[in-house]
Protein backbone atom coordinates (compact mmCIF):
# COMPACT_ATOMS: atom_id res chain seq x y z
CA UNK A 1 0.00 0.00 0.00
CA UNK A 2 1.30 3.18 -0.71
CA UNK A 3 1.42 6.88 0.89
CA UNK A 4 -0.84 9.62 -0.09
CA UNK A 5 -0.24 13.14 1.22
CA UNK A 6 -3.28 16.19 1.52
CA UNK A 7 -1.64 18.45 -1.26
CA UNK A 8 -3.53 21.39 -0.01
CA UNK A 9 -2.65 20.89 3.64
CA UNK A 10 1.32 20.15 2.44
CA UNK A 11 1.38 23.63 1.54
CA UNK A 12 0.19 25.03 4.58
CA UNK A 13 3.43 25.89 6.08
CA UNK A 14 3.30 22.98 8.51
CA UNK A 15 5.17 20.50 6.59
CA UNK A 16 4.89 17.08 7.16
CA UNK A 17 5.07 14.84 10.56
CA UNK A 18 8.46 13.01 9.71
CA UNK A 19 8.52 10.49 12.65
CA UNK A 20 5.31 9.31 11.55
CA UNK A 21 6.04 8.98 7.67
CA UNK A 22 9.15 6.72 8.26
CA UNK A 23 6.76 4.52 10.74
CA UNK A 24 4.63 3.56 7.49
CA UNK A 25 6.81 3.49 5.24
CA UNK A 26 8.51 0.95 7.63
CA UNK A 27 5.47 -1.05 8.62
CA UNK A 28 4.25 -1.31 5.18
CA UNK A 29 7.96 -3.17 4.56
CA UNK A 30 7.76 -5.21 7.94
CA UNK A 31 4.91 -7.63 7.11
CA UNK A 32 7.73 -10.57 6.42
CA UNK A 33 9.17 -9.76 10.22
CA UNK A 34 6.11 -10.47 11.34
CA UNK A 35 5.37 -13.93 9.61
CA UNK A 36 9.17 -15.00 10.69
CA UNK A 37 8.21 -14.09 14.25
CA UNK A 38 5.08 -15.77 13.97
CA UNK A 39 7.08 -19.05 12.33
CA UNK A 40 8.87 -18.77 15.54
CA UNK A 41 6.49 -18.85 17.99
CA UNK A 42 5.30 -21.75 16.61
CA UNK A 43 8.48 -23.53 15.91
CA UNK A 44 8.80 -23.01 20.10
CA UNK A 45 5.51 -24.29 20.93
CA UNK A 46 6.46 -27.38 18.59
CA UNK A 47 9.33 -28.11 20.28
CA UNK A 48 7.84 -27.83 23.80
CA UNK A 49 5.77 -30.27 22.80
CA UNK A 50 8.01 -32.62 21.40
CA UNK A 51 10.62 -31.93 24.41
CA UNK A 52 7.49 -33.17 26.67
CA UNK A 53 7.05 -36.37 24.72
CA UNK A 54 10.10 -37.25 24.52
CA UNK A 55 10.29 -36.84 28.43
CA UNK A 56 7.86 -39.40 29.05
CA UNK A 57 9.68 -41.43 27.03
CA UNK A 58 12.92 -41.11 28.74
CA UNK A 59 10.70 -42.03 31.83
CA UNK A 60 9.37 -44.96 29.94
CA UNK A 61 12.58 -46.19 28.85
CA UNK A 62 13.92 -46.06 32.89
CA UNK A 63 10.76 -47.79 33.89
CA UNK A 64 11.64 -50.79 31.59
CA UNK A 65 15.40 -50.64 33.04
CA UNK A 66 13.58 -51.19 36.40
CA UNK A 67 12.56 -54.73 35.44
CA UNK A 68 16.36 -55.76 35.10
CA UNK A 69 17.35 -54.53 38.72
CA UNK A 70 15.65 -57.72 39.89
CA UNK A 71 12.50 -56.27 41.53
CA UNK A 72 10.71 -58.96 39.51
CA UNK A 73 12.50 -61.77 41.21
CA UNK A 74 12.34 -60.04 44.78
CA UNK A 75 11.64 -62.03 47.35
CA UNK A 76 10.17 -61.02 50.75
CA UNK A 77 9.56 -63.08 54.58
CA UNK A 78 7.22 -62.30 57.01
CA UNK A 79 6.63 -63.59 60.59
CA UNK A 80 3.93 -64.92 62.46
CA UNK A 81 5.25 -63.46 65.50
CA UNK A 82 7.58 -60.45 65.44
CA UNK A 83 8.19 -60.14 69.09
CA UNK A 84 9.74 -63.08 69.11
CA UNK A 85 11.79 -63.18 65.85
CA UNK A 86 11.83 -61.01 62.35
CA UNK A 87 13.32 -62.46 58.98
CA UNK A 88 14.47 -60.85 55.85
CA UNK A 89 15.18 -62.22 53.08
CA UNK A 90 17.21 -61.91 49.63
CA UNK A 91 17.76 -62.79 46.03
CA UNK A 92 18.03 -66.53 45.66
CA UNK A 93 15.78 -67.25 48.81
CA UNK A 94 12.75 -70.28 47.88
CA UNK A 95 9.25 -69.74 48.87
CA UNK A 96 8.74 -72.06 51.73
CA UNK A 97 7.54 -71.70 55.22
CA UNK A 98 8.98 -72.42 58.40
CA UNK A 99 8.87 -73.45 61.75
CA UNK A 100 10.75 -71.56 63.85
CA UNK A 101 11.29 -72.22 67.79
CA UNK A 102 13.42 -69.62 70.14
CA UNK A 103 14.99 -71.62 73.27
CA UNK A 104 17.32 -68.83 74.53
CA UNK A 105 18.61 -65.97 72.90
CA UNK A 106 22.74 -64.70 72.59
CA UNK A 107 23.95 -63.34 75.88
CA UNK A 108 26.52 -61.31 76.94
CA UNK A 109 28.94 -62.37 79.74
CA UNK A 110 29.13 -60.25 83.03
CA UNK A 111 31.38 -60.78 85.71
CA UNK A 112 30.50 -58.49 89.33
CA UNK A 113 31.49 -58.40 92.87
CA UNK A 114 30.18 -58.39 96.14
CA UNK A 115 29.11 -54.89 97.09
CA UNK A 116 31.59 -52.90 99.54
CA UNK A 117 30.42 -49.84 101.37
CA UNK A 118 33.50 -47.62 100.01
CA UNK A 119 34.53 -47.12 96.25
CA UNK A 120 37.43 -44.99 97.26
CA UNK A 121 39.67 -47.57 99.56
CA UNK A 122 41.91 -50.14 98.67
CA UNK A 123 41.28 -53.22 97.19
CA UNK A 124 44.70 -54.81 97.97
CA UNK A 125 44.91 -57.32 101.32
CA UNK A 126 47.04 -56.66 104.24
CA UNK A 127 48.34 -53.41 103.58
CA UNK A 128 50.01 -55.28 100.36
CA UNK A 129 51.69 -52.70 97.25
CA UNK A 130 50.33 -54.10 94.51
CA UNK A 131 47.82 -57.41 93.34
CA UNK A 132 46.80 -59.22 90.31
CA UNK A 133 43.53 -60.07 88.90
CA UNK A 134 43.35 -62.18 86.07
CA UNK A 135 40.15 -63.45 83.69
CA UNK A 136 39.43 -65.36 80.96
CA UNK A 137 37.48 -64.18 77.50
CA UNK A 138 35.50 -66.86 75.22
CA UNK A 139 35.52 -69.88 77.44
CA UNK A 140 37.84 -72.60 78.25
CA UNK A 141 39.07 -72.17 75.03
CA UNK A 142 39.31 -68.15 75.24
CA UNK A 143 41.94 -65.83 76.32
CA UNK A 144 42.75 -64.84 79.49
CA UNK A 145 43.94 -60.90 80.64
CA UNK A 146 45.54 -59.68 83.14
CA UNK A 147 45.52 -56.46 85.37
CA UNK A 148 48.20 -55.63 87.23
CA UNK A 149 47.38 -53.50 90.68
CA UNK A 150 49.40 -51.08 91.70
CA UNK A 151 48.43 -49.44 95.32
CA UNK A 152 47.38 -45.59 94.69
CA UNK A 153 47.45 -46.34 91.09
CA UNK A 154 44.19 -48.55 90.70
CA UNK A 155 43.75 -50.19 93.83
CA UNK A 156 39.93 -48.71 94.16
CA UNK A 157 36.73 -49.84 92.57
CA UNK A 158 36.93 -46.46 90.19
CA UNK A 159 40.51 -46.27 89.56
CA UNK A 160 40.33 -50.08 88.51
CA UNK A 161 37.35 -49.64 85.85
CA UNK A 162 39.10 -47.39 84.31
CA UNK A 163 42.58 -49.29 84.21
CA UNK A 164 40.24 -52.01 82.92
CA UNK A 165 38.75 -49.77 80.54
CA UNK A 166 42.10 -48.46 79.11
CA UNK A 167 43.50 -51.27 78.63
CA UNK A 168 40.22 -52.94 77.01
CA UNK A 169 40.80 -50.33 74.98
CA UNK A 170 44.17 -50.35 73.84
CA UNK A 171 44.58 -54.23 73.23
CA UNK A 172 40.81 -54.82 71.87
CA UNK A 173 40.35 -57.10 74.55
CA UNK A 174 36.10 -56.95 74.30
CA UNK A 175 35.00 -55.70 77.97
CA UNK A 176 33.76 -52.77 79.45
CA UNK A 177 34.11 -52.58 83.71
CA UNK A 178 31.84 -49.79 85.24
CA UNK A 179 30.90 -49.35 88.74
CA UNK A 180 27.13 -49.99 90.01
CA UNK A 181 25.65 -48.47 93.27
CA UNK A 182 22.68 -49.60 95.04
CA UNK A 183 20.91 -49.27 98.13
CA UNK A 184 23.79 -52.38 99.53
CA UNK A 185 26.79 -50.34 98.55
CA UNK A 186 29.11 -50.19 95.44
CA UNK A 187 29.98 -53.26 93.13
CA UNK A 188 32.34 -53.68 90.61
CA UNK A 189 30.99 -55.21 87.01
CA UNK A 190 32.78 -56.13 83.87
CA UNK A 191 30.88 -56.39 80.87
CA UNK A 192 32.04 -58.28 77.50
CA UNK A 193 30.90 -56.64 74.28
CA UNK A 194 30.35 -60.20 72.34
CA UNK A 195 27.33 -62.39 72.83
CA UNK A 196 27.42 -66.01 73.20
CA UNK A 197 30.44 -68.16 73.82
CA UNK A 198 33.30 -65.84 72.44
CA UNK A 199 31.43 -63.51 75.36
CA UNK A 200 32.07 -65.51 78.52
CA UNK A 201 33.87 -64.78 81.19
CA UNK A 202 35.58 -66.43 84.57
CA UNK A 203 37.77 -64.99 86.71
CA UNK A 204 41.31 -67.22 86.84
CA UNK A 205 43.18 -65.46 89.43
CA UNK A 206 42.20 -62.92 92.35
CA UNK A 207 44.90 -61.38 95.03
CA UNK A 208 42.60 -58.21 95.83
CA UNK A 209 39.89 -58.49 98.62
CA UNK A 210 37.19 -58.29 95.89
CA UNK A 211 34.88 -60.96 95.94
CA UNK A 212 33.14 -62.60 92.21
CA UNK A 213 29.78 -63.93 92.13
CA UNK A 214 29.37 -66.60 89.81
CA UNK A 215 29.92 -65.31 85.83
CA UNK A 216 26.74 -64.58 84.37
CA UNK A 217 25.37 -65.18 80.60
CA UNK A 218 27.98 -65.71 77.59
CA UNK A 219 25.71 -68.15 76.17
CA UNK A 220 24.47 -69.04 72.54
CA UNK A 221 21.29 -68.62 70.83
CA UNK A 222 19.55 -71.73 70.39
CA UNK A 223 16.80 -72.08 68.50
CA UNK A 224 14.90 -75.03 66.23
CA UNK A 225 13.58 -74.66 62.29
CA UNK A 226 11.43 -77.02 61.33
CA UNK A 227 12.70 -79.30 64.34
CA UNK A 228 16.41 -79.26 63.53
CA UNK A 229 18.19 -77.58 66.37
CA UNK A 230 20.80 -74.60 65.80
CA UNK A 231 23.43 -72.87 67.92
CA UNK A 232 24.08 -69.21 66.99
CA UNK A 233 26.73 -66.44 69.22
CA UNK A 234 24.81 -63.73 67.98
CA UNK A 235 20.88 -62.88 67.53
CA UNK A 236 20.98 -62.41 64.15
CA UNK A 237 21.22 -65.87 62.45
CA UNK A 238 22.41 -66.12 59.03
CA UNK A 239 23.01 -69.31 57.09
CA UNK A 240 20.26 -71.44 59.15
CA UNK A 241 17.79 -70.84 56.29
CA UNK A 242 19.68 -69.97 53.13
CA UNK A 243 19.40 -66.29 51.82
CA UNK A 244 17.22 -65.40 54.79
CA UNK A 245 18.06 -63.60 57.98
CA UNK A 246 16.40 -64.22 60.93
CA UNK A 247 16.74 -61.53 64.03
CA UNK A 248 15.49 -63.06 67.63
CA UNK A 249 14.05 -60.57 69.70
CA UNK A 250 12.93 -62.67 72.62
CA UNK A 251 12.93 -66.66 73.71
CA UNK A 252 9.38 -68.46 74.17
CA UNK A 253 10.34 -72.30 73.78
CA UNK A 254 6.65 -72.52 74.05
CA UNK A 255 5.23 -71.09 71.00
CA UNK A 256 6.66 -71.84 67.23
CA UNK A 257 6.95 -68.96 64.97
CA UNK A 258 5.69 -69.54 61.33
CA UNK A 259 8.08 -67.41 59.17
CA UNK A 260 6.91 -67.59 55.54
CA UNK A 261 9.22 -66.77 52.21
CA UNK A 262 7.52 -65.60 48.93
CA UNK A 263 8.00 -63.53 46.29
CA UNK A 264 7.71 -59.70 46.97
CA UNK A 265 4.15 -58.87 45.36
CA UNK A 266 4.47 -55.28 46.77
CA UNK A 267 8.19 -55.01 44.75
CA UNK A 268 6.56 -56.62 41.59
CA UNK A 269 3.56 -54.74 41.11
CA UNK A 270 5.11 -51.63 41.72
CA UNK A 271 7.59 -52.22 38.97
CA UNK A 272 4.48 -53.05 36.89
CA UNK A 273 2.46 -50.49 37.69
CA UNK A 274 5.34 -47.75 37.18
CA UNK A 275 5.60 -49.31 33.68
CA UNK A 276 2.00 -49.14 32.84
CA UNK A 277 1.93 -45.69 34.13
CA UNK A 278 4.77 -44.43 32.22
CA UNK A 279 3.67 -46.00 28.93
CA UNK A 280 0.41 -44.24 29.40
CA UNK A 281 1.60 -41.17 29.63
CA UNK A 282 3.79 -41.51 26.44
CA UNK A 283 0.67 -42.59 24.38
CA UNK A 284 -1.96 -40.36 26.33
CA UNK A 285 0.29 -37.28 25.46
CA UNK A 286 0.51 -38.66 21.56
CA UNK A 287 -2.95 -39.00 21.22
CA UNK A 288 -3.33 -35.52 22.70
CA UNK A 289 -1.39 -34.34 19.50
CA UNK A 290 -3.58 -36.22 17.05
CA UNK A 291 -7.06 -35.74 18.18
CA UNK A 292 -8.97 -33.01 16.16
CA UNK A 293 -10.08 -30.40 17.65
CA UNK A 294 -13.29 -28.94 16.15
CA UNK A 295 -12.88 -25.11 17.75
CA UNK A 296 -9.90 -24.64 16.29
CA UNK A 297 -10.38 -26.69 13.13
CA UNK A 298 -6.77 -28.46 13.51
CA UNK A 299 -4.30 -30.96 15.26
CA UNK A 300 -2.17 -30.69 18.50
CA UNK A 301 0.93 -28.42 17.74
CA UNK A 302 2.99 -31.73 16.20
CA UNK A 303 -0.43 -33.41 15.22
CA UNK A 304 1.28 -33.67 12.23
CA UNK A 305 4.44 -34.71 12.65
CA UNK A 306 5.44 -37.79 11.07
CA UNK A 307 7.95 -37.98 13.88
CA UNK A 308 5.36 -38.89 16.18
CA UNK A 309 3.45 -41.24 13.63
CA UNK A 310 6.82 -43.54 13.79
CA UNK A 311 7.32 -43.39 17.88
CA UNK A 312 3.47 -44.56 18.03
CA UNK A 313 3.71 -47.30 15.66
CA UNK A 314 6.40 -48.45 17.35
CA UNK A 315 5.57 -48.47 20.84
CA UNK A 316 2.06 -49.87 19.68
CA UNK A 317 4.01 -52.85 17.97
CA UNK A 318 6.48 -53.56 20.66
CA UNK A 319 3.82 -53.53 23.23
CA UNK A 320 1.89 -56.76 21.43
CA UNK A 321 5.03 -58.00 21.59
CA UNK A 322 4.88 -62.51 21.71
CA UNK A 323 7.81 -63.93 23.20
CA UNK A 324 9.32 -67.21 21.76
CA UNK A 325 11.09 -68.03 25.10
CA UNK A 326 10.14 -71.70 25.54
CA UNK A 327 9.82 -71.58 29.28
CA UNK A 328 7.20 -68.72 28.17
CA UNK A 329 5.60 -70.66 25.96
CA UNK A 330 5.10 -74.18 27.83
CA UNK A 331 3.56 -71.26 30.27
CA UNK A 332 1.27 -70.16 28.25
CA UNK A 333 2.76 -66.54 29.60
CA UNK A 334 3.83 -65.28 26.13
CA UNK A 335 1.82 -61.61 25.95
CA UNK A 336 1.29 -59.49 28.12
CA UNK A 337 -2.37 -60.36 27.86
CA UNK A 338 -1.72 -63.74 29.07
CA UNK A 339 -0.63 -61.86 32.52
CA UNK A 340 -3.63 -59.75 32.59
CA UNK A 341 -2.76 -56.51 31.22
CA UNK A 342 -4.88 -55.61 28.65
CA UNK A 343 -3.88 -53.45 25.60
CA UNK A 344 -6.61 -50.61 25.26
CA UNK A 345 -8.62 -49.28 21.96
CA UNK A 346 -6.80 -45.79 22.49
CA UNK A 347 -3.25 -47.89 23.10
CA UNK A 348 -2.95 -47.34 26.67
CA UNK A 349 -2.74 -50.41 29.24
CA UNK A 350 -4.80 -51.89 31.92
CA UNK A 351 -3.72 -54.06 34.66
CA UNK A 352 -6.68 -56.24 35.41
CA UNK A 353 -7.24 -56.92 38.99
CA UNK A 354 -10.50 -58.78 38.21
CA UNK A 355 -10.40 -61.58 36.13
CA UNK A 356 -13.85 -62.01 33.78
CA UNK A 357 -15.44 -65.38 32.37
CA UNK A 358 -17.26 -65.79 29.55
CA UNK A 359 -20.45 -68.38 29.47
CA UNK A 360 -18.46 -71.16 29.82
CA UNK A 361 -16.65 -70.27 32.51
CA UNK A 362 -13.45 -69.61 30.43
CA UNK A 363 -10.84 -66.88 31.53
CA UNK A 364 -10.96 -63.97 28.87
CA UNK A 365 -9.63 -61.65 30.65
CA UNK A 366 -6.70 -63.37 33.98
CA UNK A 367 -6.20 -60.63 36.46
CA UNK A 368 -2.27 -59.83 37.05
CA UNK A 369 -2.42 -60.62 40.54
CA UNK A 370 -3.45 -64.56 40.36
CA UNK A 371 -0.83 -65.29 37.61
CA UNK A 372 1.42 -63.60 40.01
CA UNK A 373 0.37 -65.46 42.43
CA UNK A 374 0.44 -68.74 40.83
CA UNK A 375 3.96 -68.73 38.81
CA UNK A 376 5.79 -65.58 39.93
CA UNK A 377 8.76 -67.30 38.19
CA UNK A 378 6.95 -67.38 35.13
CA UNK A 379 5.77 -63.27 35.09
CA UNK A 380 9.96 -62.74 35.41
CA UNK A 381 10.80 -64.65 33.13
CA UNK A 382 8.46 -63.05 30.44
CA UNK A 383 10.09 -59.58 30.77
CA UNK A 384 13.78 -60.97 31.53
CA UNK A 385 15.12 -64.26 30.75
CA UNK A 386 18.90 -65.74 30.36
CA UNK A 387 18.33 -65.44 26.19
CA UNK A 388 17.43 -62.23 26.82
CA UNK A 389 14.33 -62.53 24.64
CA UNK A 390 12.00 -61.47 27.07
CA UNK A 391 9.11 -57.99 26.47
CA UNK A 392 11.45 -56.35 28.95
CA UNK A 393 14.41 -57.32 26.74
CA UNK A 394 13.08 -56.81 23.57
CA UNK A 395 11.42 -52.84 24.18
CA UNK A 396 14.94 -51.72 26.21
CA UNK A 397 16.78 -52.32 22.41
CA UNK A 398 13.75 -50.47 21.32
CA UNK A 399 13.50 -47.80 23.60
CA UNK A 400 17.70 -47.23 23.21
CA UNK A 401 17.14 -46.18 20.04
CA UNK A 402 14.47 -44.33 19.93
CA UNK A 403 15.96 -42.15 23.25
CA UNK A 404 19.53 -41.88 21.15
CA UNK A 405 21.11 -38.55 21.79
CA UNK A 406 21.62 -38.36 18.15
CA UNK A 407 19.19 -40.56 15.89
CA UNK A 408 16.50 -40.84 18.45
CA UNK A 409 13.64 -40.18 16.44
CA UNK A 410 12.85 -37.27 18.94
CA UNK A 411 15.85 -35.83 19.37
CA UNK A 412 16.55 -35.76 15.47
CA UNK A 413 13.14 -33.89 14.88
CA UNK A 414 14.16 -31.69 17.89
CA UNK A 415 17.57 -30.88 16.19
CA UNK A 416 15.59 -30.07 13.15
CA UNK A 417 13.21 -27.42 15.18
CA UNK A 418 16.19 -25.91 16.54
CA UNK A 419 18.15 -25.29 13.70
CA UNK A 420 15.07 -23.77 11.94
CA UNK A 421 14.68 -21.37 14.98
CA UNK A 422 18.24 -20.41 14.58
CA UNK A 423 18.32 -19.75 11.23
CA UNK A 424 14.69 -17.67 11.57
CA UNK A 425 16.33 -15.52 14.54
CA UNK A 426 19.56 -14.96 12.37
CA UNK A 427 16.90 -13.63 9.55
CA UNK A 428 14.91 -11.39 11.98
CA UNK A 429 18.27 -9.95 13.86
CA UNK A 430 19.86 -8.98 10.13
CA UNK A 431 16.07 -7.52 9.30
CA UNK A 432 15.66 -5.49 12.06
CA UNK A 433 19.37 -3.92 11.55
CA UNK A 434 18.13 -3.54 8.25
CA UNK A 435 15.18 -1.32 9.32
CA UNK A 436 16.63 0.24 11.83
CA UNK A 437 19.55 1.54 9.34
CA UNK A 438 16.75 2.24 7.12
CA UNK A 439 14.95 4.35 9.32
CA UNK A 440 18.09 6.59 9.98
CA UNK A 441 18.13 7.51 5.85
CA UNK A 442 14.45 7.96 5.78
CA UNK A 443 14.62 10.45 8.84
CA UNK A 444 17.28 12.36 6.96
CA UNK A 445 15.80 12.43 3.84
CA UNK A 446 12.06 13.51 4.67
CA UNK A 447 13.44 16.22 7.27
CA UNK A 448 14.79 18.11 4.25
CA UNK A 449 11.89 17.25 2.43
CA UNK A 450 9.70 19.12 5.55
CA UNK A 451 11.96 21.94 5.93
CA UNK A 452 11.18 22.58 1.93
CA UNK A 453 7.72 22.14 2.51
CA UNK A 454 7.80 24.89 5.63
CA UNK A 455 9.36 27.49 3.61
CA UNK A 456 7.11 26.92 0.71
CA UNK A 457 4.11 29.88 2.04
CA UNK A 458 7.17 32.01 2.40
CA UNK A 459 8.53 31.49 -1.42
CA UNK A 460 4.95 32.38 -2.62
CA UNK A 461 4.31 34.97 -0.84
CA UNK A 462 7.77 36.55 -1.71
CA UNK A 463 6.58 36.10 -5.66
CA UNK A 464 3.05 37.56 -5.36
CA UNK A 465 4.39 40.48 -4.07
CA UNK A 466 7.15 41.21 -6.82
CA UNK A 467 4.51 40.49 -9.33
CA UNK A 468 2.12 42.87 -7.70
CA UNK A 469 5.58 45.45 -7.85
CA UNK A 470 5.26 44.69 -11.43
CA UNK A 471 8.83 43.43 -11.07
CA UNK A 472 10.42 46.40 -9.15
CA UNK A 473 13.64 45.01 -7.54
CA UNK A 474 13.03 47.91 -4.92
CA UNK A 475 9.96 45.72 -3.21
CA UNK A 476 11.38 44.87 -0.21
CA UNK A 477 11.40 40.45 0.10
CA UNK A 478 9.71 38.68 2.65
CA UNK A 479 11.42 37.13 5.43
CA UNK A 480 11.23 33.49 4.19
CA UNK A 481 12.69 32.57 7.34
CA UNK A 482 9.87 29.87 8.93
CA UNK A 483 8.04 30.09 12.29
CA UNK A 484 7.27 26.09 12.64
CA UNK A 485 8.92 25.29 15.73
CA UNK A 486 7.62 22.05 15.60
CA UNK A 487 8.85 20.47 11.77
CA UNK A 488 8.91 17.17 12.29
CA UNK A 489 5.33 16.94 13.38
CA UNK A 490 3.71 18.78 11.05
CA UNK A 491 0.50 18.09 8.58
CA UNK A 492 -0.50 14.44 8.76
CA UNK A 493 -0.39 11.81 6.50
Amino acid sequence: MGISFNTANLLNGNGINVGAVVSEVQTAQSGQLTAWQGDVTTLQTQSKAISGINTDLSNLAAAVTGFSTGALTAVTASSSLSAVVTAAATSGATAAIYNVVVTGLATTGTLYTDSLASTTSSLLTNGAATGNLAFQIGGTSGTTENIAITAGSNDTLATLAKSINTQSASSNWGVTASVVTDASGSRLAIYSTATGAPGALAITANTTSLTFQPPVGGTNAQISINGIPYSSTTNTVTGAIPNVTLSLTSADPATPVTITVGPNTTAINNTINNFVTEYNTVISDLNTQFAFNVATNSEGPVGTDSALRILQSTLLGNISFATSDATSVSSGLTNLAALGIDLNSDGTLTVNQVATYDAQGNVTHPAFPEVLAANPNGVANFFRNSATTGFADNLSTVLNSLTDPYSGVLNADLASNNSQQTSLNTEITNFQAQLATQKIQLEAEFSQVNATLEQYPYLLLEVTQVLASGGSSSTTPVSTTSTNTTPTTGTAL
